[in-house]
């Protein structure tokens, strides 16, 4: 089992982003997948989330109206589309799968991936 993040970078407040995360050796209808982040000093947050089995979505507060997770089951991929991009939403991103169903915690996660860095200027 396989997670890869890809699509960090560095973008003006206000910009956007896309974040992928390509799962290997299992199907990605028999797992949730979410994305975490972590800030320098930070505990790891769930961001948002994505069940494949029923496409239910999930997202924290802050990032609510601003990004998008989507799945795409013949790719593999799950992305996160984010907009409106905040200097407080720089971290490291991370992709994770959840056996039992989308959660908040990331000592539910089963896989993690490793992380990709987001950077958000003023």
């Amino acid at each position: 089992v396989q997670l890869q993040a890809s699509g960090g970078g560095l973008v003006q407040a206000g910009g956007s982003l896309r974040l992928s995360c390509a799962a290997s050796g299992f199907p990605l209808d028999e797992y949730a997948i979410a994305w975490f982040r972590q800030a320098p000093g930070k505990e790891r947050e769930g961001v948002s989330c994505i069940d494949s089995g029923d496409n239910s979505t999930y997202y924290t507060d802050s990032v609510k109206g601003r990004f998008i997770i989507s799945g795409d089951n013949a790719k593999n991929t799950v992305y996160l589309q984010m907009n409106s991009l905040k200097p407080e939403d720089t971290a490291v991103y991370y992709c994770a799968a959840h056996l039992l169903g989308c959660s908040a915690n990331p000592y539910d996660v089963n896989y993690w991936g490793e992380g990709t860095l987001v950077t958000v200027s003023s």
